[in-house]
C-alpha cells in the first residue's frame, strides 16, 4: 500500500500547528482525531444548521423555478472549488481556504442583496446590517450546536478571514464590532493568503457562473457578451478549438474556459507579488501594507468592465429589478409584523426575544436573516396575506 504524499506548504501559508487557537478552550483541541484546527473548521462550517439552508436562499434568481439555477449553497461549493485550486497550486492551506470559501456567504438574508437592503433599511435605528458582519454574527453567536457556549467556536484565522477577506475593516458595523470584542481580529490589518483567495475566488465564480445562468434565463445573449473583450477573446479560442459544434453547445465551454485563464493569470500575479514583497511567513503577509492576491493589470481591467456589464444587464434587468422590489415588500413587512406583534415569531426566538433597543430589533433581524427565499415568502402570505410575484420568482 502506497503511503499518501506528504504535503508540502509554502512558508507563508496558514499552519495549524501555530493557529491562535479559539475563543472557548476545548480540551484536546489540537490531538482529536486525524483533523487539524483548519479542516474541523470546515466541517462544523459544512454541518451547520446556517450552510444548509443556503441551498433556499438567492444568488442571482430569487427563489427559482428551476432546478438548474444556481443557489447561495451551490455558489459556495464552486467558489471553494475554485478557492483549493488556487491554493494547491500557490502552496498555501487548503483547508483553511475552502472553509473560507464555504462559509463566506452564510450571513445573507433571503433574496441576496434585495433582502439586505430591505433589512438595512428596517435597522436604520438599531445599527443598520450587513451580510458580512452578519456571517460573522452567525458563526460566533447565532449557530449554537454545543452544550457550553454560543457558536461554532472557529479559530481565529477562520474568523480573521471571513471578517477582513476583502481586506482591512477601518469601520466596522456592530455585528462585527461585537465578534471582534469578544475576539480581536485585528481588524485593521490584511489577512491571510488564503482569506485573499478566497475572496477572488468567490468574483471568478459567480463573474462566470452568472453568465451561465444569465444565458439560461434568456435575460443575456452571446451577442451582448461579446462586447466585453474578456469574454470575445475566450470565445474567439473556444470557436478555434470547436468549429464544427453548434454554438448552443459551446456556452458552458466558454464559461470553464474563462474561468481557466482567471485564474492561471490570477496564479501567476500572485506568485510574482509574492517574490517581489519578500514575504516568508504568514505574519509577513499580514504586514504587507496590500494584497497580495491578485490578477494582472491587463485583466483586472477587463474583469471590472465585465462587472459592470453585468450589473447594467443582468442584476439590474428589469425582471430582476421587479423582483428585487417583491423582496423588499416581504422583508420590509415581515420585519414590520415581528417588531409590533411578538406573538407571531414561533416560541423558540419569542422566549429571548429582548425587551430593550437596539437588542430587539436585531434579534428580530437575525431571525428574518436566517430565513430561505420559500419560508420568507410562505411566512409573508400567512401573517399579511396575498403577494404578486414576477414571473420566475
Amino acid at each position: 500500500m502506497t503511503a499518501p504524499a506528504t504535503i508540502v506548504r509554502a512558508s507563508y501559508a496558514a499552519d495549524p500547528a501555530s493557529s491562535r487557537g479559539r475563543l472557548h478552550d476545548e480540551e484536546g483541541d489540537g490531538v482529536r482525531g486525524p483533523r487539524d484546527a483548519f479542516q474541523r473548521d470546515r466541517d462544523r462550517v459544512i454541518h451547520s444548521i446556517s450552510f444548509r439552508r443556503l441551498r433556499h436562499k438567492t444568488q442571482v434568481f430569487m427563489a427559482p423555478d428551476g432546478d438548474h439555477f444556481r443557489v447561495r449553497l451551490t455558489h459556495s461549493i464552486e467558489v471553494a472549488q475554485i478557492g483549493r485550486a488556487i491554493a494547491r497550486a500557490l502552496g498555501l492551506n487548503e483547508d483553511l481556504t475552502e472553509a473560507l470559501c464555504l462559509a463566506h456567504d452564510i450571513g445573507h438574508p433571503p433574496f441576496g442583496h434585495a433582502g439586505e437592503d430591505a433589512l438595512k433599511a428596517a435597522m436604520a435605528t438599531a445599527g443598520g446590517f450587513d451580510h458580512n458582519g452578519h456571517t460573522l454574527r452567525t458563526l460566533t453567536e447565532i449557530e449554537r450546536p454545543y452544550p457550553l457556549w454560543n457558536g461554532l467556536n472557529l479559530s481565529w484565522e477562520t474568523l480573521e478571514g471571513l471578517a477582513k477577506h476583502n481586506g482591512p475593516v477601518r469601520h466596522p458595523g456592530w455585528a462585527l464590532a461585537a465578534a471582534n470584542a469578544a475576539f480581536p481580529l485585528d481588524l485593521a490589518g490584511w489577512s491571510s493568503l488564503e482569506a485573499q483567495v478566497a475572496a477572488i475566488s468567490d468574483d471568478i465564480a459567480y463573474d462566470n457562473h452568472d453568465i451561465d445562468d444569465g444565458l439560461r434565463a434568456g435575460l443575456l445573449t452571446l451577442d451582448q457578451l461579446m462586447a466585453q473583450p474578456l469574454v470575445a477573446r475566450t470565445w474567439v479560442a473556444v470557436r478555434a478549438r470547436f468549429p464544427t459544434v453548434d454554438e448552443t453547445r459551446l456556452a458552458r465551454e466558454l464559461i470553464r474556459s474563462q474561468i481557466g485563464e482567471m485564474v492561471t493569470d490570477l496564479i501567476a500575479e500572485t506568485q510574482q507579488r509574492i517574490a517581489d514583497s519578500g514575504v516568508t511567513s504568514a505574519d509577513d503577509v499580514r504586514q504587507a501594507g496590500r494584497a497580495l492576491v491578485g490578477f494582472s493589470d491587463s485583466l483586472r481591467v477587463e474583469e471590472r468592465d465585465l462587472k459592470r456589464f453585468m450589473y447594467a444587464n443582468l442584476y439590474h434587468h428589469p425582471r430582476q429589478l421587479e423582483a428585487a422590489e417583491a423582496a423588499h415588500r416581504i422583508v420590509t413587512g415581515l420585519f414590520a409584523v415581528y417588531a409590533t406583534r411578538a406573538d407571531t415569531i414561533p416560541i423558540e426566538w419569542r422566549d429571548r426575544l429582548p425587551d430593550q433597543e437596539p437588542a430587539r430589533s436585531r434579534h428580530i433581524a437575525d431571525f428574518i436573516a436566517g430565513m430561505t427565499d420559500r419560508y420568507a415568502i410562505a411566512r409573508y402570505r400567512e401573517l399579511i396575506g396575498p403577494i404578486d410575484l414576477p414571473e420566475g420568482f
